[in-house]
């Protein structure tokens, strides 16, 4: 049963509700009335629904889909102005128990190289990235034993810590694997800037199939991630 307001992975993302928006949006997607009255509403800048969006997104009327884009646009600008920002990844360790079907790093790959950057080792890359003029950087590290909280913490105090010549990182992102409400409270206290969870995909089989072994082969568990982040203290996504 598709419930929004669910902390059930099953339940905010239901298959027969997304099947059934894909119906929706290809039966409406020349619907002039109704696509403006969604462009207008999403011209106050309040917030779609799924299915509004969705229509947007599948708008098959040259004239509105343009629309679409100027209004994206001005709604960026009106939020975060004229720029982009980049940042840089930093690779701890590629070590990881998961058996991710698309990723170098599984669990079953035999032939790469494992390393774990020491935090000597880490201060080096970051004085690299900081004469590149990177001032923002996305930690990433896979799911391992070797690859516990506390190294991903210390790894953040000695980032932050650097005084070099062309300054101070500004922001550290974090990409690791879905953790405990604790844990994403304790990088609420570490000052991260956003953490960082890919999904890959919501549809529950092809999602299976695609992580065979290992913790994230728990669908419910890694789905529900961002929730346990709020509850840690509403870390940014």
């Amino acid at each position: 049963m598709y419930n929004i307001r669910s902390d059930k992975a099953e339940e905010f993302i239901d298959h027969n509700e997304i099947v059934e928006t894909i119906s929706y949006t290809t039966q409406n997607n020349k619907n002039r009335l109704l696509l403006e009255s969604i462009l207008k509403k999403a011209a106050e800048g309040k917030g779609l629904q799924h299915r509004e969006a969705a229509l947007l997104l599948e708008c098959d009327l040259p004239d509105l889909t343009n629309e679409v884009f100027v209004l994206a646009r001005q709604i960026k600008e009106k939020l975060y102005g004229n720029r982009i920002v980049m940042f840089a990844p930093l690779y701890l360790s590629n070590y990881c128990m998961n058996g991710c079907l698309y990723c170098p790093y599984h669990a079953t790959n035999k032939d790469m190289r494992r390393i774990r950057l020491s935090q000597e080792e880490i201060a080096e890359e970051v004085i690299a990235l900081q004469d590149m003029g990177h001032k923002r950087l996305a930690l990433e590290a896979g799911e391992h034993p070797l690859t516990p909280i506390e190294y991903i913490l210390e790894s953040i105090d000695t980032i932050y810590r650097i005084r070099h010549a062309n300054g101070v990182i500004r922001r550290v992102n974090i990409n690791i694997a879905a953790t405990t409400i604790e844990n994403y409270r304790l990088l609420k206290e570490a000052h991260i800037g956003t953490y960082i969870l890919f999904q890959e995909t919501y549809h529950k089989e092809t999602y299976q199939k695609l992580h065979p072994l290992g913790p994230k082969s728990n669908y419910a568990y890694h789905t529900e991630a961002m929730d346990r982040a709020m509850q840690g203290g509403g870390l940014t996504m």
